[in-house]
């Protein structure tokens, strides 16, 4: 069986987002689809480990951040490379509430449901949520799953559903890849002669988590 069948699907990227106890928190996900049209319902899958998938169990709400091309991409580090049950994520990244829900500033639209029903595989849950409310920030171009792997160049965490461990490939010459996200460095500048300030734009990790290959 062929998994990279799976990834000529079509995916977007998002914050899925909720509530903590009154603390705004979330995760990153690329599994967000409409169910019906009338009424109108959404479901995203959330695994198991994700903090985010209790939260949304307690709460019974869930909100869905649509990120565009322009969205800054440390967002996704921000949401997808640490968990929510240690780090406060919104702290570092903007945030509005729309419908009583936390949506991140940075996005072209968003949606807020209601979870009516869910559904459990071994790994993940699938809610099914009522909308809300939904709206359109603006008219930029959603990122596609395919676009943050091709043009931003980052990895997809291992809680994602699409993820698929991958064989590291033949390489012609040195890369300076982040040991946490797996983002490959391509600036101009040699990464030796980055500052030592320099973090990870994926997972905003210091200089020091990068590994050659």
């Amino acid at each position: 069986m062929n998994k990279g069948a799976f990834h000529k699907l079509s995916y977007g990227v998002y914050v899925v987002s909720t509530w903590d106890q009154g603390r705004p928190t979330g995760c990153t996900a690329n599994s967000a689809m409409q169910i019906t049209s009338e009424p109108a319902t959404i479901a995203v899958s959330i695994n198991h480990n994700n903090y985010t998938n209790k939260c949304i169990q307690d709460t019974g709400k869930f909100a869905i951040s649509i990120l565009s091309e322009q969205s800054d991409p440390s967002i996704i580090g921000t949401f997808g490379f640490q968990s929510g049950e240690n780090v406060n994520k919104f702290d570092s990244v903007a945030y509005e509430l729309k419908g009583y829900m936390p949506i991140v500033k940075d996005a072209c639209a968003y949606i807020v449901c209601d979870v009516i029903d869910k559904m459990e595989t071994s790994t993940h849950t699938v809610f099914l949520g009522k909308v809300a409310d939904a709206d359109i920030f603006n008219q930029e171009d959603p990122m596609t799953y395919a676009y943050y792997h091709k043009v931003v160049k980052g990895k997809s965490p291992k809680n994602a559903p699409t993820y698929i461990a991958e064989e590291a490939p033949v390489q012609k010459e040195e890369k300076w890849v982040c040991g946490v996200c797996g983002y490959e460095y391509a600036g101009e500048t040699p990464f030796e002669e980055l500052p030592d300030t320099y973090v990870c734009p994926i997972c905003k990790q210091p200089k020091s988590v990068f590994v050659k290959k």
